[in-house]
């Protein structure tokens, strides 16, 4: 049983939001013990947005309802024609109890893009913050205070309309949905092995590989249960089976002896929001940093030269991880030591001291959502 509230909240962006409150909320007891040991994933709060778009009537429609199964036709085209994005970001908890999430902006405008790629509408930027403070409004005591812990905000947008016919859809479908989320790593930050893909590819030229789309993610898979099997933590797949790309959710970044960082280069590659922040920090601390096409060639010689002294990984959930080792099946790079991790972990305590509070935000990049 649900509870209609008798106030609608308003919006910034112009609409008026009907919250409907699940009466079937966890406890505050119950809440704590999730919050005590959430993993990454595994439980979802008690509410979630609801946004409608069709082409006559756009956006309309707006509700935080409670958290629960969806209903959709057998025939509903993200079914069947995939028409489907996602974005992912994180609310944290700082030290005077507010509740802030780092460029959502940003998010917005790769959703934006992702919309265009999958001919699905684009959600203004307005519309989608504010669906992340309405979501945060009724769900914010789900925002865990405890050292590396977050609220993972999950905006989704899908193809609802009913039909088996291969073109755009006329009625779409946003949410959001909220997981807490623990400390990615336990016992300190590792370096990864990682396994490069020779066999598949994650996106091709002209392809969906710079949209958020959970297609990218469903071919990632096989290459990445190759690499359990090979004792590797990811995978890494190469542009044209020459350029490096990235791995199957993360962006990566080399580290030259005279501290310059390269990032590969490709219309086939998602831009990563962490990814750019962390280079935007190196920038300021005086490396030079390239975007460039970069092959596994030039990665292994310089590795061997001593050219490149060190890789990290970088995305949302793990924020940075210092790559220790790629295997292949006919070599292998091997970045050991302190040394080659050392300006990786600098850059990532930097940066979730500013998602936390506990660093000045000197770009702007924190908006509060409880307020």
């Amino acid at each position: 049983m649900t509870v209609n509230l008798p106030l609608q909240a308003p919006s910034a962006a112009g609409l008026v939001w009907n919250v409907t409150r699940n009466d079937a909320a966890k406890t505050a007891e119950e809440r704590a013990a999730i919050l005590a040991d959430p993993g990454f994933g595994n439980h979802f709060t008690d509410h979630m947005v609801d946004l409608c778009w069709s082409e006559k009537g756009g956006w309309h429609r707006p509700r935080v309802s409670p958290y629960g199964p969806i209903q959709l036709e057998p025939s509903a085209a993200v079914l069947h024609y995939a028409q489907e994005i996602f974005e992912g970001l994180k609310a944290y908890r700082h030290g005077d109890g507010s509740i802030r999430t780092f460029r959502p902006y940003e998010n917005a405008a790769r959703m934006q893009r992702s919309a265009a790629r999958l001919a699905l509408p684009a959600l203004p930027s307005e519309i989608f913050i504010d669906s992340l403070r309405q979501l945060i409004a009724v769900d914010g005591d789900w925002v865990p205070s405890a050292p590396e812990t977050s609220l993972y905000l999950r905006p989704f947008m899908f193809a609802k309309e009913a039909f088996l016919g291969v073109r755009p859809a006329k009625k779409v479908a946003y949410y959001v949905i909220a997981s807490p989320a623990a400390a990615y790593f336990t016992g300190g930050v590792q370096p990864v092995s990682i396994w490069l893909s020779t066999k598949y590819a994650r996106a091709g030229k002209g392809g969906t590989g710079a949209a958020k789309t959970g297609g990218n993610y469903a071919s990632s898979l096989l290459p990445q249960a190759e690499a359990a099997e090979h004792g590797c933590h990811q995978v890494l797949f190469l542009d044209e089976g020459t350029y490096l790309e990235e791995l199957g959710g993360m962006n990566i970044v080399l580290v030259f002896k005279d501290g310059t960082l390269v990032t590969p280069e490709s219309d086939s590659i998602l831009e990563g929001i962490t990814r750019d922040s962390v280079l935007q920090l190196a920038r300021d601390r005086g490396h030079d940093v390239e975007s460039r096409k970069v092959t596994i060639d030039e990665w292994r010689e310089g590795a061997a030269s001593g050219d490149i002294v060190g890789a990290f990984a970088c995305g949302t959930a793990a924020v940075v991880t210092p790559i220790g080792r790629l295997l292949a099946e006919d070599f292998e790079i091997v970045h050991a030591g302190s040394a080659s991790s050392e300006l990786a972990l600098s850059l990532r305590e930097e940066l979730t001291g500013i998602q936390y509070g506990r660093l000045e935000d000197r770009h702007g990049w924190m908006t509060r959502l409880d307020a």
